[in-house]
């Protein structure tokens, strides 16, 4: 297919946007979003294919290996920057076998604790991690995700030991933290604050440089005890190298479009989200600096695979 008629012709048929996480997970809930307004964009159905397992790297796989024609897209995450470094043994690479096309938004992170768990702060939870070492543990959407990065950061920046209970998606370790099976969880701002509201679970902290405005009463991480700390979760799409330019700048468009339409900031400044608005280029050098970023941090920290 040649670069114009690329454009003029595209999408011709659905278009399949893999998932690597768990349906009811922040990544799943804005591919959905996304979706749905791609295909009332462009005109051709736009269906999420969920395919979680192994931090990502199942699902990224598959979307690997899919024809480079635009009919396949990859919803990625932070996750996948995080994993450049922290599974260097996977079978494809983000930057070699993917083209950046457009991000879609942020948010932070809460660290939140079941109702039965004995601390009501912060500091409170790290004076009792410390008293009792490994007796405390807390839940993950799986190895290498930003939520197991999170508790590793919040580990080595506070000087406690907590164990890590990883899961195959985040509804499960949201619904084992919301049940008491596990202590503690980091999660994302738009799928716990509900939660957080309702008394089903403990907000301690959260992860941005400022407070959340969905939780403006909760203190920082930084705030409440481990200064320094930030910890964001970003989403994006991104599409087998090798697919055509023009199809990836006419995704551009329609995402910037879409999430630059002031009803969606401010349904997403509700859920605790943030839009991102970049062309392909200037998202290809966010996602480089980002993996140089958490490369940084899993060295110096001496994060590794459980």
């Amino acid at each position: 297919m040649s670069t114009p008629s690329a454009a003029q012709t595209y999408p011709a048929n659905p278009v399949r946007i893999v998932v690597p996480f768990a349906a009811g997970g922040p990544a799943d809930v804005y591919a959905r979003f996304m979706a749905q307004r791609l295909q009332d964009a462009l005109g051709q159905p736009f269906v999420v294919d969920n395919r979680p397992g192994a931090g990502s790297v199942i699902g990224t796989d598959a979307a690997a290996k899919a024809a480079p024609d635009g009919y396949t897209l990859l919803l990625m995450s932070n996750a996948h920057t995080v994993n450049e470094s922290l599974i260097p043994n996977k079978p494809f690479q983000l930057m070699r076998d993917f083209v950046a096309i457009a991000p879609i938004n942020y948010s932070d992170l809460v660290l939140v604790a079941n109702p039965a768990v004995p601390a009501a702060s912060l500091k409170e939870l790290i004076a009792q991690a410390k008293a009792r070492p490994g007796k405390i543990n807390y839940a993950s959407s799986g190895p290498g995700t930003l939520y197991h990065m999170a508790g590793e950061l919040f580990k080595t920046m506070a000087g406690v030991y907590l164990v890590h209970i990883p899961y195959r998606g985040s509804s499960g370790a949201r619904t084992d933290v919301i049940g008491g099976q596990v202590d503690v969880m980091f999660d994302a701002v738009t799928t716990m604050a509900e939660q957080v509201k309702s008394g089903r679970v403990k907000a301690l902290a959260t992860t941005g440089k400022v407070r959340s405005d969905v939780l403006p009463d909760v203190p920082t991480l930084n705030e409440a005890g481990v200064p320094g700390y930030e910890a964001t979760l970003w989403l994006g799409l991104m599409a087998p190298r090798g697919t055509p330019k023009a199809v990836v700048d006419k995704l551009n468009d329609a995402i910037i479009k879409i999430v630059g339409q002031p009803e969606v900031k401010q349904l997403w400044a509700k859920q605790g989200a943030v839009p991102l608005l970049m062309s392909p280029e200037v998202f290809d050098k966010y996602t480089r600096d980002d993996i140089t970023k958490w490369a940084r941090v899993i060295k110096t920290a001496n994060i590794q695979i459980d």
